[in-house]
């Protein structure tokens, strides 16, 4: 299947598509400060490779159990500057301690390794649940992401992602917040969120909110939180495999211009049932929003037994190397 190519203007098809999501951007506007504006950029895009570590899950979950398996995040940066990466994205869950921050020299070791192999470090990321109904879950999370901001900061990393959704041991967030009409669950979300990022603010680190296809499955849902935070150092993750909508594409064109990082995945929906992603096509649209900075890729078995991250994360940077080229 051939995607339609990027259009200069939007089709009426794609145009309804996008109307249709307009009253969720809208609603409760009165409650807002100001309107979220997009990121101010100028001197046209310019795109920078980076490698989510998280696409080694499962061996960096192994070595953190038994330190003779797996790799760690040592590894994935040798890894990453073998093939050819500009930065790495280094999720919170696998340093050493997680939950809690890691010690100054384990940070300070990891970073000039980096340094050394001509790695930035592009991100890293925590998980938190700001649906919950239980404000202690909620502030557990707020507790978590200030600590890691500080983190961010030590690494030299300008985004600490946060996420948007219901996490274990609830499924959805309907079910984390007790079926909470979604306005209240947006304030809530967006109360922690604003002082998180005020956090930010101080040490430098931006909050980048990803959608992960459960309260955010839309664009214009992603939107609607952002414009509730109403907050500068609050900004968008864009997962590219985690809007669940007929267009994906047209989401993620309407976000890139609040983006500060991404996660650019194999297929459209994360599962192996879904169109893969036309990375031509997503290079595109992002470059078309001015976006400057780096463009993670991350890789997921998506229940393949056969899954092997060095050859899936290989065809990935290639597929990418090969659209920014």
């Amino acid at each position: 299947m051939n995607p339609t190519p990027l259009r200069p203007t939007l089709s009426r098809r794609r145009f309804l598509a996008t109307s249709a999501l307009l009253p969720l951007v809208a609603a409760s506007a009165s409650t807002l400060r100001a309107a979220t504006q997009p990121i101010s950029r100028h001197s046209g895009s310019h795109l920078r490779t980076s490698l989510n570590a998280y696409s080694f899950s499962d061996l960096l979950t192994a070595h953190a159990k038994d330190p003779s398996q797996g790799l760690d995040l040592f590894k994935v940066c040798d890894f990453a500057a073998k093939l050819g990466f500009d930065a790495v994205d280094l999720t919170g869950y696998f340093f050493d301690g997680y939950p809690k921050p890691p010690t100054d020299s384990y940070l300070f070791r990891l970073k000039r390794h980096a340094f050394n192999l001509g790695l930035d470090i592009s991100g890293t990321g925590v998980r938190n649940d700001f649906t919950a109904a239980d404000p202690a879950t909620r502030a557990e999370g707020i507790t978590r992401l200030k600590a890691w901001i500080e983190v961010a900061s030590r690494l030299g990393a300008p985004t600490v992602r946060a996420f948007a959704d219901a996490q274990p041991p609830f499924k959805t967030w309907q079910q984390a917040s007790a079926n909470t009409p979604r306005d209240q669950v947006e304030t809530w979300m967006a109360e922690a969120l604003r002082e998180c990022a005020a956090h930010g603010q101080k040490f430098g680190v931006i909050v980048a909110v990803q959608n992960h296809g459960d309260f955010i499955r839309t664009g214009a849902e992603h939107l609607s939180l952002l414009r509730r935070v109403d907050h500068e150092w609050c900004a968008a993750l864009v997962d590219t495999g985690k809007y669940l909508t007929d267009d994906p594409y047209a989401d993620i064109a309407l976000m890139a211009p609040y983006a500060v990082n991404w996660q650019i995945k194999e297929t459209m929906q994360s599962t192996l049932k879904s169109p893969a992603v036309d990375m031509k096509r997503l290079v595109t649209i992002i470059r078309a929003s001015g976006y400057r900075g780096y463009v993670p890729i991350e890789t997921l078995s998506m229940g393949r037994k056969d899954y092997d991250p060095y050859t899936e994360v290989t065809k990935m940077h290639q597929s990418l190397r090969a659209a920014l080229g």
